[in-house]
């Protein structure tokens, strides 16, 4: 098609300049049209080794694995073995949190769409045997209920992992082997693995990640994070093309290129329908439905998802109306510039579709009273503590904690100035953006309960 030959040759011309331009160390690229599919891949796996990428180059895929579990439990759906209004201790009775009513009461749904309240940035390491997924579930009991079920949309990681676990007991084998068995074979696909026992059978990218602010990018010092969180994200790794393999298949609504049914027409519609809608935040979407990322705030009809890891960022932007699929696999640098770059040109150029515009600071921001908003709000990595000055000039400071303490993660101050409503933004940008912070959860006069980034973090007692 002379559209995709026009969309090669941009590649081939401007991608190494804006790897350059973005200290992007590698990347591949890949566009599905109406079943016509280009890839292209330039830079280096690995600035140690200095190989280069090329089409068949693997790279993790982080969060977008969220869908691929999504679509795993949907089959089970499909299938009359899990209920989607059924509370997920129906088919996984050992599930455990804090909260013992909402545990008892949080449905399969409410995983799916990122609504069951409990806190999701759990990423306990419970080894790399076959039972590690199950183990890591055991260690949920003390995990705090942050919300009821189904109040509000809060990104949670755990909860995929749990959803994992009910693919394995319900298919009475591991994680991996569903995704082989269930996924990777009906799709046909050739180079994708979960894991580095798997990956290292194909020319496979690593992390890149800089040791301070200014120093230079390295390959990062482990390739993936544990594997008990396989299920949101920690393993799954597979060249543009391969993606795009799984991408097809839900824009041919369940069916794989050769004829297979691999999801039913009805689950895949439902996968992608509107479920719960989000605060503005910038690099998020505006609601997510079972598994799909919605991008539908300025009309453009984009689903998605993306995904990060240790020091790789993957994009997958859908467009249905217009039978397009379009993908960035990327190991390091300022990826969420090249993202825009390459996936916004390429979607402009095959769908008329311009990826919505990022949250920037009014010029003239009106002046805020923050006495709703000043506080410490908490989760399991960060406390972030908002304040307002006697110039009346409000910060956050963001504490890191457990884990991100642990992976040297630096303390953070950051002046917010009035955006839309109850949401503030950076006035400065954070890692390639302004970083919206919304306040909800609250009555008109009284404490903002949450402050939400994608993750809703509850406020501390006073």
């Amino acid at each position: 098609m002379m559209k995709l030959d026009a969309i090669r040759a941009w590649w081939e011309e401007r991608l190494p300049a804006l790897l350059e331009q973005y200290e992007v160390p590698g990347a591949a690229v890949a566009v599905d049209l109406r079943g016509d599919v280009a890839d292209h891949g330039a830079g280096v796996v690995n600035l140690s080794t200095g190989v280069e990428v090329n089409t068949d180059t693997l790279f993790q895929i982080g969060s977008i694995t969220k869908l691929w579990t999504a679509t795993l439990v949907m089959q089970l759906v499909d299938e009359g073995l899990v209920e989607l209004e059924a509370p997920v201790r129906s088919r996984l009775p050992e599930f455990r949190i804090a909260d013992e009513s909402a545990a008892a009461t949080i449905t399969v749904r409410q995983l799916l769409n990122h609504t069951a309240g409990f806190e999701g940035d759990i990423f306990t390491d419970t080894g790399r045997d076959d039972n590690c997924v199950e183990k890591y579930v055991a260690t949920l009991g003390d995990v705090p209920q942050l919300f009821s079920p189904g109040e509000l949309f809060s990104y949670n990681n755990a909860g995929y992992c749990v959803l994992g676990r009910l693919v394995e007991v319900v298919r009475g084998k591991p994680f991996g082997a569903c995704l082989r068995d269930h996924l990777f074979t009906p799709l046909g696909l050739t180079h994708a693995a979960h894991g580095a026992d798997e990956a290292i059978l194909y020319r496979t990218a690593v992390g890149h990640l800089r040791p301070s602010p200014e120093a230079p990018l390295q390959p990062a010092p482990m390739w993936s994070l544990a594997p008990s969180n396989a299920p949101a994200g920690s393993m799954l790794a597979m060249r543009p093309q391969d993606l795009l393999a799984f991408a097809r298949m839900h824009l041919d609504l369940g069916m794989a290129r050769d004829g297979t049914v691999v999801l039913g027409a009805a689950s895949a519609e439902a996968m992608r329908r509107r479920e719960v809608g989000l605060p503005r935040l910038g690099v998020m979407g505006d609601a997510w439905g079972l598994g799909w990322e919605m991008f539908d705030g300025a009309g453009t009809g984009l689903i998605g998802h993306d995904g990060t890891t240790i020091g790789q960022s993957a994009f997958l932007r859908l467009v249905p109306e217009h039978d397009l699929a379009v993908t960035l696999l990327t190991n390091g640098g300022h990826s969420l510039g090249l993202y825009r770059e390459v996936v916004g040109h390429a979607l402009r150029e095959l769908a008329g579709v311009d990826l919505p515009t990022m949250p920037e600071p009014p010029a003239a921001p009106r002046p805020v009273d923050a006495s709703r908003y000043v506080g410490t709000y908490t989760s399991s990595m960060f406390d972030n503590t908002v304040t307002q000055d006697d110039e009346h000039r409000i910060w956050v400071e963001c504490v890191p904690k457990g884990l991100a303490a642990e992976m040297g993660m630096e303390t953070t101050k950051v002046e917010l100035i009035a955006f839309e409503g109850d949401t503030l933004i950076a006035k400065e940008q954070e890692h390639g953006f302004h970083q919206p912070y919304a306040f909800v959860g609250s009555t008109p006069d009284g404490p903002a309960q949450f402050l939400h980034t994608g993750r809703a973090d509850r406020r501390t007692a006073q």
